[in-house]
């Protein structure tokens, strides 16, 4: 087994007094895939805030590339190649889809031109203003703006929110290339149960900010009684019924 491109051991933190995440650990590998599962407030996104530095670490390492990053500043771990596409997208609202690209650009195989190649609704859209995009256009924008830092990891916090579903079922195709064809190590967290599951190769399950799964996601696909108790079946029920309606 090669070296892990991300190693994080017993990792606790935070929001003042409230600790969230409790001896959480993962590890993945140059070109592989993981998902990150759990009801609603049970520590997802803030294990994304902690992987990027944005959250400080109370106790536990996180190591990149074997280095420990565990106090390194969010903007020297995306200059080492973790590559954030935050929940909420995170758009400016005065910057132009161009301006987006530019200012996060950082040398390496993405470039504008092949963002513009792999999102050609953004390409149409160069001149428009973070405010005259709708809901999918901002989280293509979101995605190509963290391509443009040319990650070694894409962590990916709940790409599908909130978006329709002509507009997931792009969204998600982009995400299966990027892997497929690009082969980017990504960290999912997705509320679309069925889509994570089907996308990556191994999951976690967070509850109250321990993890209480792990294994590979084609077994918890299959497995409907363990999806019921850790995530509840409605999750999936519901893409089920989004996924028909594509």
């Amino acid at each position: 087994m090669s070296e892990p491109l991300l190693d994080v051991a017993g990792l606790s933190t935070g929001y003042g007094d409230s600790l969230v995440l409790e001896n959480v650990s993962l590890t993945i590998e140059k070109g592989r895939s993981l998902a990150v599962l759990g009801r609603n407030g049970m520590g997802k996104s803030t294990l994304m805030l902690s992987l990027m530095g944005h959250l400080s670490a109370r106790s536990g390492r996180i190591s990149w590339r074997g280095a420990e990053i565990t106090r390194v500043a969010p903007d020297d771990r995306v200059k080492s190649g973790l590559g954030w596409v935050p929940q909420g997208r995170e758009v400016f609202p005065s910057l132009t889809v161009d301006e987006h690209l530019a200012i996060a650009a950082r040398p390496g195989r993405w470039t504008k031109s092949r963002i513009y190649e792999q999102f050609p609704r953004l390409a149409e859209r160069r001149r428009n203003l973070g405010r005259q995009l709708s809901g999918g256009e901002q989280q293509m924008l979101a995605i190509g703006r963290t391509l443009m830092t040319n990650p070694d990891l894409l962590l990916l916090d709940e790409p599908l929110e909130g978006l329709a579903p002509v507009i997931v079922k792009e969204i998600a195709s982009r995400i299966r290339q990027l892997m497929n064809e690009e082969g980017l190590t990504i960290i999912l967290v997705e509320q679309h149960t069925r889509f994570a599951l089907e996308l990556t190769e191994q999951v976690i399950v967070l509850e109250r900010g321990r993890i209480i799964h792990s294994g590979t996601s084609r077994a918890l696909l299959d497995d409907v009684a363990a999806l019921d108790r850790l995530v509840g079946m409605r999750r999936l029920r519901d893409h089920a019924a989004t996924h028909d309606a594509e």
